[in-house]
């Protein structure tokens, strides 16, 4: 009964989704309350409700301060020289560009979190695709298959369950599998090369930029195929820079904010120069401090956002104006990621999910026992969209390389295969981790969207590491 509707409180939610009948948000809190409703539970519902609630208040704290954090440095020009490099090396080439994604994905991935990968990532190239005319899809889809590839390395989370709950160490489930990792790798720039040369047919190759144009975003962006002088913008938009320079090369003036009165405390400005070198030792810092695990992720980014705010818009005007500016951003991605604490506090809570991964385990033939690894590979990243990280690691996988070490087949075999799309490739498509509402949120376009585009290619990702895999001998057919 339980596995019964938890299954179809999935698929209600993924068709609801996939063809906009709802969105995302009233979905996520909606269906799972009256699937609890429909199971009993209408007694624990506020309990269970609170306990999801809890587990992603971290990640919500986090990202509503990470997308202030990387906006303010979108607004203050940290990521232009980057921009019109890569604007540069492209040569106004959309194919260039979305090749170049991918490489940064893959880079900026090492680390094995797919939250700070996205923040990174999406606040940096975002401006570029919205300068070119690019589809944000594209963005968000080649994004999504550098990150689920590199989210197989060992610090990874997946890896990490894989090992945790088989006992196994690093060796027996890793190693064996970098190979095969290495053609996902190579399969991701492929995806991204045909990705990119259909937007390149879609586009042509566009002009290049002048080193003057500001291709900053903002809620109040020129027209983004205008050219706009960097001073102009500057003068312009006091919200956006804490100074402008003179025509004449004078130091600035301390600029006056709406509600300045006489009396009010005025700060001078930081001259330019400085204030993007302080942006760039400050993200820098804060990225070192990331990967470390110097604090936890959340109070990082607060203390960030704080510092940041403070010496580029040192006047309660100023900060005020930046908090309105972005405010929407920041409520789109964090009710989705509250949202989606409701649906894994009560599929968790009400105990549907580990009914399903039993009644998932029931149905495997005892024919199918030493083929079980392939047939792992091949549904991992599907079911991806039904089972969480720790129901599946801990309560799927358990019962299937136990069923396989029945038929002969090593229990490492089994974790080898899981690894290759269960939360890995399919993780940044997966409506039950908070991430993936941080990819579609700052990209700009909706789950249902981000799923019909890149699912294939995904799914692609995964057979193709699969078969690698086999040719390296990582498991037999």
């Amino acid at each position: 009964m339980l596995a019964a509707l938890g299954f179809a409180t999935i698929a209600v939610l993924l068709l609801v989704t996939m063809t906009k009948r709802a969105s995302v948000l009233v979905a996520l809190i909606l269906l799972p309350v009256l699937a609890a409703l429909i199971g009993g539970f209408a007694s624990d519902l506020g309990e269970l409700t609170l306990g999801g609630l809890s587990k992603v208040a971290p990640t919500g704290i986090m990202i509503a301060f990470a997308v202030l954090y990387f906006s303010l440095m979108v607004d203050a020009g940290l990521f232009d020289p980057l921009i019109r490099a890569l604007l540069r090396a492209a040569q106004g080439d959309p194919l260039r560009i979305t090749v170049a994604t991918a490489v940064l994905t893959l880079c900026v991935a090492l680390d094995g979190d797919g939250a700070s990968t996205f923040l990174i990532t999406v606040s940096a190239l975002l401006p570029v695709y919205k300068r070119l005319g690019m589809n944000p899809l594209v963005l968000s889809g080649v994004v999504c298959l550098g990150a689920g590839v590199m989210n197989m390395v060992p610090w990874g989370g997946p890896t990490v369950r894989a090992m945790a709950a088989l006992k196994l160490d690093s060796s027996d489930v890793f190693n064996p599998v970098l190979p095969a990792m290495g053609f996902g790798v190579a399969w991701v720039l492929v995806a991204s090369y045909l990705l990119g040369r259909r937007e390149r047919n879609r586009l042509g190759t566009l002009p290049l930029p002048g080193p003057a144009t500001d291709v900053r975003q903002g809620e109040d962006e020129r027209d983004a195929r205008e050219p706009v002088a960097s001073t102009a913008a500057a003068a312009a938009e006091p919200s956006r820079q804490a100074t402008a320079t003179t025509a004449d090369g004078q130091e600035p003036q301390a600029i006056r904010s709406p509600g300045d009165g006489p009396g009010a405390v005025r700060v001078p400005p930081l001259p330019r120069t400085w204030l993007n070198i302080f942006n760039l030792l400050l993200t820098i810092t804060l990225v070192v401090c990331l990967i470390q695990e110097v604090l936890p992720l959340p109070v990082l980014f607060v203390l960030g956002f704080a510092i940041a705010v403070l010496v580029n818009h040192p006047t309660w005007e100023q900060q005020q104006a930046l908090l309105d500016q972005h405010a929407k951003s920041v409520v789109l991605v964090t009710t989705m990621i509250f949202a989606a604490g409701v649906l894994t506090g009560i599929l968790s809570g009400t105990k549907m999910i580990d009914e399903m991964a039993e009644a998932f385990v029931s149905v495997v033939p005892d024919s199918f026992g030493s083929h079980l690894p392939v047939a792992v590979a091949v549904t991992g990243m599907p079911l991806s969209l039904v089972f969480t990280p720790d129901a599946y690691y801990f309560g799927v996988l358990p019962v299937l390389a136990e069923t396989a070490n029945g038929f002969g087949t090593d229990p490492a075999e089994v974790a080898r295969a899981a690894i290759l799309g269960q939360m890995t490739t399919g993780f940044p498509l997966s409506p039950l981790t908070a991430s993936t509402f941080i990819l579609v949120g700052m990209s700009g376009v909706s789950l249902g969207e981000h799923q019909r585009f890149i699912f294939r290619w995904a799914f692609a990702t995964t057979l193709v590491m699969t078969a690698g895999a086999l040719v390296t001998g990582a498991f037999p057919l």
